[in-house]
């Protein structure tokens, strides 16, 4: 099928209003947003959980349910009106013309149908092409997006591939038709960052190969940046600010885009020093907007009685390309003034050594044939090995690596979840790797606790807030009275800055940071000495993430706590770690300061970890390193040095020692570790893989 070149944008959203309607009221979710995607273009859309990126989505793609409707505005695709086609020309055009890729890739694809028959579909269905030109077309855009043996992918079923592949099949099947206007609704966030990278680039090179333009939604700046040519930053169902990704970027021009930069950790802050700055309050609810301009109660600049007086227009902002800012001060503003944000924190000096790790393994034995449910011999799964560390009081330990790497393994062996195999954890001179939870003491249980990734599943929904950290201190035995009790759990809510009212209310009445702080009161209920926070910020916005970072590190320098931090955001890390381990298929690759570990020389998986993270910075310059391949089975590891099979630096090795020879653990200086056999002068050769221009 050939279809004509179209000139005029692509997509054409003006003045676009949606609402939900509910028995209590209507929710205007959108209000006047008006974006343009020109052809070949890629348009970011940026803004917090909640402010109606996917609402926009769902608008174009005329998908907003019985109570959804547009109130107001015009959809246009290639000059046709959306709201005005026939549900027949719709589905023309919904997965010929226009494409959508969803955050979670299994909700695209059918459990129980092979992966080659659901891409065959796309073309069969909307260009009438025979299974056989289908079958011919599916095995080319799995070819184009990379995945290693196409026809094999094509008779396997969803759950036989990985979450970086399933993605790639549902961005094949969203390219099997060529759509001109391809819609990515934050496409990477459930993807480890090594991942994240290579679905990013093959996004970018195939939207440059097909000619497709890009609608992309993300609350990430920095996979913004490096995706898209032009921005749009929402707010509360507003656009604030449009322009080209340098406009908007270095030439801000509204509050809340500010704001979002001054909250996330760039190259530069630092928890001491340069401590970021939270965005104070909340985000308004869509029928309690405030009047005159949305943010302006969370504004550093709101001037009252100007501000809140009327509804604030976008405004052109003058010698920049389409650059417009929904701001009435904008040309008042000194944007080049320095941060006034933080107050500078003492660096805390750490303290004895809290937590002792020596050579700890963690191995499962699991049947051969375990996934069909037939016995027979059995397997094992190496999740650790031969983990050593020591954690003091006070410090900040960060554990870094892929999904599979075994962090959160080593969590559960540390928490008493699982018992260790081999080697030993000890706990202020008390060793605990082989006593489960159940069976340790009430002062072990309280000493160690843990903050989850997802504040939303770590609460009971039916308990009030303040009753579910009064439970916790009822177990640690905290308390000789319910009174002492409710005292100390207002305490700890002063402590997680929450107000005292929030005792009573039901966790559904919170947003997901407030949850969060919930979450960590709790950890802190019984004075624990070591915290392990597992991913406790990724679930979170990023304005929110700084608020429950510097929360974090405000209680442990009053509590002297040992925080052991999981993340694979190396961003968060380089912020807020004073040493960093790095971990890859069970074994620790790379361990050292913070500043040791984020510059040369590294360990080679520790290298393409940082050359995968995205940087909202355009001054920042990056080598590009993409990994080939998936991580390895735990089940079926290779042999040698774990990273072999995806190291670009194993050619240097000389004898096949890579293949041959788990590498030691070799100490370069001042306690800095890499496992790794390159030679001392390659290691000390490698140059930096992040580099930020001299201003």
């Amino acid at each position: 099928m050939v279809r004509q070149a179209y000139d005029g944008p692509i997509l054409e959203i003006d003045n676009l209003s949606i609402s939900f309607f509910t028995r209590a009221r209507e929710i205007p979710a959108v209000m006047d947003f008006s974006v343009k995607v020109m052809p070949g273009e890629a348009v970011g859309l940026v803004g917090e959980s909640g402010c109606g990126k996917s609402t926009v989505a769902l608008g174009v793609m005329q998908d907003l349910g019985k109570n959804g409707e547009i109130v107001g505005g015009t959809i246009k695709f290639k000059g046709r009106d959306l709201k005005s086609l026939s549900p027949k020309e719709l589905r023309d055009i919904r997965g010929s013309e226009i494409a959508m890729i969803y955050q979670e890739p299994m909700a695209s694809l059918n459990p129980a149908m092979k992966i080659g028959r659901q891409l065959m579909e796309v073309p069969m269905i909307h260009q009438g092409l025979s299974a056989r030109a289908a079958r011919d077309r599916a095995l080319q855009v799995v070819t184009d997006v990379k995945l290693p043996d196409p026809a094999r992918i094509l008779d396997a079923f969803p759950h036989q591939l990985s979450g970086g592949q399933q993605q790639r099949i549902v961005i094949a099947m969203a390219l099997m038709s060529e759509p001109s206007l391809l819609i990515l609704d934050e496409p990477t966030t459930a993807l480890d960052v090594t991942v994240e990278a290579a679905v990013v680039d093959l996004v970018r090179e195939l939207g440059e190969r097909y000619g497709t333009s890009m609608l992309f939604i993300s609350h990430n700046l920095g996979l913004v940046l490096e995706t898209c040519d032009r921005l749009c930053v929402m707010y509360s169902g507003e656009a604030v600010e449009t322009g080209s990704i340098e406009d908007v970027f270095d030439q801000m021009r509204h509050p809340y885009t500010q704001a979002l930069f001054r909250s996330i950790p760039l190259p530069g802050a630092n928890k001491t020093a340069r401590p970021l700055k939270a965005i104070p309050g909340n985000f308004p609810l869509p029928h309690e907007r405030p009047p005159g301009c949305n943010f302006g109660p969370r504004c550093d600049y709101f001037q009252p009685g100007r501000c809140d007086a009327s509804e604030v227009p976008m405004a052109r902002v003058a010698g920049d390309d389409r650059h417009a800012t929904r701001c009435l001060r904008f040309d008042e503003i000194d944007w080049h003034a320095p941060v006034q944000a933080s107050v500078p924190q003492d660096r805390t000096e750490p303290g004895d050594v809290v937590l002792k790790v020596g050579k700890l393994k963690k191995y499962y034995e699991v049947a051969a044939n375990a996934l069909f449910g037939s016995s027979g011999d059995t397997k094992v799964v190496k999740a650790n090995e031969t983990i050593s560390f020591e954690a003091r009081e006070s410090e900040t330990l960060a554990i870094v690596g892929e999904s599979g790497c075994g962090k959160s393994t080593f969590a559960k062996v540390l928490m008493g979840l699982e018992t260790a195999t081999d080697g030993e954890i000890v706990l202020y001179n008390q060793d605990i790797q082989s006593t489960p939870i159940e069976a340790r003491s009430t002062d072990t249980v309280r000493s160690v606790q843990m903050v989850f990734q997802n504040p939303f599943d770590t609460l009971n929904p039916s308990m009030t807030v303040g009753r579910q950290i009064i439970r916790a201190l009822e177990v640690f035995r905290i308390g000789r009275t319910d009174a002492d009790r409710r005292e100390r759990m207002l305490r700890l809510l002063d402590l997680v800055k929450l107000p005292r009212e929030f005792a009573d209310r039901m966790p559904r009445q919170l947003s997901g940071g407030q949850k969060q702080r919930v979450g960590i009161a709790r950890a802190f209920s019984g004075g624990a000495k070591v915290v392990v926070a597992d991913e406790p910020v990724s679930a979170l916005d990023v304005s929110v993430q700084a608020a429950v970072t510097d929360l974090l590190m405000e209680i442990q320098r009053e509590e002297k706590t040992t925080l052991l931090f999981i993340s694979h955001d190396l961003s968060i890390v380089r912020y807020l770690a004073d040493r960093v381990m790095v971990m890859y298929l069970g074994h620790v690759v790379e361990m050292g300061t913070t500043d040791q570990v984020f510059a040369p020389p590294y360990h080679p998986y520790t290298e393409a970890l940082l050359s995968a993270v995205p940087i909202a910075d355009t001054s920042v310059r990056k080598e590009r390193i993409v990994l080939e391949g998936d991580i390895p089975s735990a089940m079926n590891p290779p042999p040698g040095c774990p990273f072999q099979t995806r190291c670009r630096w194993k050619a240097r090795v000389p004898g096949g020692l890579c293949e041959a020879e788990v590498p030691p653990l070799r100490t370069m200086a001042d306690g800095h570790q890499i496992k790794c056999h390159l030679a001392e002068a390659e290691l000390a050769g490698m140059v930096p893989v992040i580099k930020v221009a001299a201003e």
